[in-house]
C-alpha cells in the first residue's frame, strides 16, 4: 500500500510534516524543537524526492529502489558461461554446476561482460540476458536472435533490469508464449553518468556509434550462440535511447532488421562530453554528418527494401514527442504501411509509460526476429555455434 508512488504515502508525509511543525510551535524545551525541526526537514525532503520519483515514474516498489541502489537486482556472472548440454541420461551443467543449469533452464541467465571494441577502442560494461530456451535441449542447435537495449540519459544499462524490469517482463512473456526467445544485450551507451553521446561518433571524441553498432554486435556474435548482425538483430531504446535505436538502425540497416523507439526523438541534439561544462556539437559543424545522423533525413534516402521494420511508441501527455513520432511515422508508412504506433493514454516522458509499452514492443519484435532465426537455423549452423564458448567476450 505504501509504495514509493502511492497517494497514501504522500498524505502520510504531509500529516507527519504538519504534526512536527505544530510540535515546533508548542514545544517549550529547545531540544524538542530542534528534534522536531530535524524530523520535519526529513519528511519534507522525502516528500520532494518521492514527488520527483512519481513525476518520472521511476521506482514503483521499494524492492526496485533497494535493488537499484545496492545493485542486488543485477547480480550477474562475469564472463561468458561454459554450457555443457544434457547428453544421454546425464544432466547438463553451466560452468560445471548442475543446479545453476536447472535454474537457468527456468529463469534464464544474466551476465556482466566487459567488452572492448577493436575499432572504437572503447571498453565498457555490457549486461547480457540469455533466455531459458538457451539452455534447453530443444534449442541446442538454434542460433538466437538478439535485441540490443539502449537506456536513456541520465541512465545506465542496469535500469533495464532494476527499473524497467525487462528480464522479468520478458520471462513472463515467454512463459505465456506470447513472445519468442531472444538474447537481450544491454550496453553502457554513454560511458558515464554525466555524459550524453546519443550513440554518435563524436568528431574528435568517443566513437560511440562504432562501438555500439559495429564492435559490440561483432563481439557478441563471436562469443554466444546467436545470429550474426543482420536481419536477426533488433534495437530498442527509450528517450535518448529511442533516438539511438532509430539512428543506429537506419545508419546500419544491414546489421539490424528491427527497431523499437519509445518516446524517442528524430533530430540529434548536442552532446555532453566527460569533463565538459558545455554542450558540444557531435559533428564538428559538418552539415553532411548531421544529415547522415538525422532519422527524418536518413529514412528518405534509403531504398524501401533497406529500411528496417519499426515499432513506435509515446505517451499522449508528451505532446512534442508525440508530434515528432507521428511525423516520423508518416514517413515510415510510405515504406512500411503496417508500422505499429502505440500512444499510451495519459502517459508522459516517464518510466511508467515505457514499462507499459515494453511488453507489446517485445512481443512484436521477437515474433519477427523468430521468423528470421528459424530461416537461418534451417541452414546447418557453424560448429562453434552449438554451445557458448568459455572465455571473455572481448
Amino acid at each position: 500500500m505504501l509504495e514509493p508512488q502511492s497517494t497514501a504515502l504522500f498524505v502520510l508525509l504531509v500529516v507527519v510534516f504538519g504534526a512536527l511543525t505544530w510540535r515546533i510551535a508548542v514545544a517549550r524545551k529547545v531540544v524538542f524543537r530542534v528534534l522536531a525541526a530535524c524530523l520535519a526537514f526529513v519528511a519534507a525532503m522525502a516528500f520532494g524526492v518521492l514527488a520527483v520519483n512519481k513525476y518520472y515514474g521511476y521506482y514503483q516498489t521499494w524492492s526496485a529502489m533497494i535493488a537499484d541502489v545496492t545493485q542486488q537486482g543485477v547480480a550477474a556472472a562475469s564472463g561468458v558461461p561454459h554450457v555443457n548440454p544434457a547428453s544421454g541420461s546425464k544432466s547438463g551443467t553451466l560452468d560445471g554446476n548442475r543446479d545453476v543449469f536447472k535454474v537457468a533452464q527456468q529463469q534464464g541467465y544474466l551476465m556482466r561482460l566487459v567488452v572492448t571494441g577493436p575499432r572504437s577502442h572503447i571498453t565498457r560494461a555490457v549486461y547480457v540476458f540469455l533466455p531459458p530456451q538457451y539452455f534447453q535441449a530443444a534449442y541446442r542447435a538454434y542460433r538466437f536472435p538478439v535485441i540490443e537495449l539502449i537506456h536513456g540519459q541520465p541512465g545506465q544499462p542496469q535500469d533495464w533490469i532494476t527499473v524497467m524490469g525487462a528480464t522479468d517482463t520478458f520471462n513472463r512473456l515467454l512463459a505465456d508464449k506470447v513472445a519468442q526467445p531472444a538474447v537481450l544485450v544491454m550496453p553502457d551507451a554513454n560511458g558515464g553518468h554525466q555524459v550524453s553521446l546519443q550513440c554518435l561518433d563524436q568528431v574528435g571524441g568517443p566513437q560511440d556509434l562504432t562501438y555500439l553498432a559495429v564492435d559490440l554486435p561483432t563481439q557478441i556474435a563471436r562469443s554466444l550462440r546467436v545470429l550474426p548482425p543482420g536481419p536477426g538483430w533488433g534495437l530498442a531504446g527509450y528517450s535518448e535511447g529511442g533516438f539511438c535505436a532509430a539512428n543506429m538502425a537506419l545508419r546500419y540497416p544491414h546489421r539490424y532488421g528491427y527497431a523499437g523507439v519509445l518516446s524517442g526523438y528524430f533530430t540529434p541534439d548536442n552532446n555532453q562530453l566527460s569533463g565538459s561544462g558545455r554542450p558540444v556539437s557531435p559533428f564538428g559543424g559538418s552539415t553532411t554528418l548531421r544529415m547522415q545522423n538525422t532519422p527524418l533525413d536518413e529514412i528518405q534516402n534509403l531504398p524501401v527494401s533497406a529500411v528496417p521494420r519499426f515499432w513506435l511508441g509515446a505517451g499522449t501527455a508528451d505532446r512534442q514527442v508525440v508530434a515528432d513520432t507521428e511525423a516520423f511515422w508518416r514517413e515510415l508508412r510510405q515504406r512500411q504501411d503496417d508500422a505499429p504506433l502505440t500512444l499510451t493514454p495519459g502517459g508522459g516522458h516517464t518510466m511508467t509509460t515505457w514499462r507499459a509499452q515494453l511488453p507489446p514492443m517485445l512481443t512484436w519484435m521477437t515474433q519477427g526476429l523468430a521468423r528470421v532465426a528459424q530461416q537461418e537455423t534451417a541452414v546447418p549452423p557453424r560448429t562453434n555455434a552449438v554451445v557458448a564458448a568459455k572465455g571473455p567476450a572481448a
